[in-house]
């Protein structure tokens, strides 16, 4: 019954490899981590890249996950149990911060808002469910620049626009490379009305099981009531969320 069922962990066991490692990882990096043999292995990654859920990149030598395998993902995270929780996480954020909370992830080369509890104040930004938002000007944005390795960091910044959406927006390569270490170090994301005049934001990791950075935690609002000091204050009471939402994240994925 063990090989039977080993036989069967092998798919997810490879996907959740790839998904750990954010730049391509070779047949024989993988035959290594997983401990089998490589032609066994090839019949694998062949059968899921035939499916979209890998992705053979024959420039980078490796293998990635690919879109199908995101598409389960962001699946996942908007499954009800989860999106319950969240909508519950998220209430209970606004009701302590009195601004608008969110939960963000990566897709592609954007920001995806997946979810969102808005702040009953007029003055607000509003946003829908699902709306995609540039990287490298947003809290949540720049805290998962700075949460990659470096070479897949380097990979998007070479692909995206630095785009100058405010006079603060960071447009240098070099300067955003320097405010992503100072990030990376802080371990929570900014945003000094870079992305809209007038609204600051911070944002906090969600962690897996193996503290990966999977999605983000934000709280924002207008200038006008709400002060990147009350945000950085304030920065406690959403990683008591992130680490909640990490928690549910992982009951939920338990559940498929």
């Amino acid at each position: 019954m063990s090989n039977v069922s080993s036989r069967y962990l092998r798919v997810p066991a490879l996907l959740e490899q790839l998904a750990r490692t954010q730049h391509p990882q070779t047949l024989a990096q993988l035959a290594q981590r997983l401990d089998l043999p490589k032609t066994t292995l090839m019949r694998i990654l062949q059968s899921l890249v035939e499916a979209g859920l890998v992705v053979d990149t024959p420039n980078e030598k490796g293998y990635v996950l690919g879109p199908r395998a995101t598409l389960l993902a962001l699946a996942t995270l908007r499954s009800p149990h989860f999106s319950r929780t969240s909508r519950a996480i998220l209430g209970q954020l606004v009701q302590v911060l009195g601004e608008t909370c969110n939960l963000t992830t990566l897709e592609g080369d954007q920001i995806r808002y997946l979810d969102r509890v808005e702040t009953h104040h007029l003055l607000r930004l509003q946003l829908e469910v699902g709306t995609h938002v540039p990287l490298h000007c947003t809290a949540s944005g720049k805290l998962m620049l700075a949460s990659m390795d470096a070479d897949h960091r380097r990979q998007i910044l070479d692909r995206i626009s630095l785009e100058r959406f405010t006079p603060r927006t960071l447009i240098d390569r070099q300067q955003l490379e320097s405010e992503l270490a100072n990030i990376r170090q802080r371990g929570l994301g900014v945003d000094r009305e870079e992305f809209v005049l007038g609204m600051v934001a911070v944002a906090v990791p969600v962690l897996d099981a193996q503290q990966n950075v999977i999605a983000a935690v934000a709280c924002h609002g207008p200038t006008a009531r709400v002060s990147m000091e009350f945000l950085l204050g304030s920065v406690p009471v959403l990683q008591k969320a992130a680490i909640a939402m990490g928690r549910a994240l992982g009951d939920d994925t338990m559940s498929w």
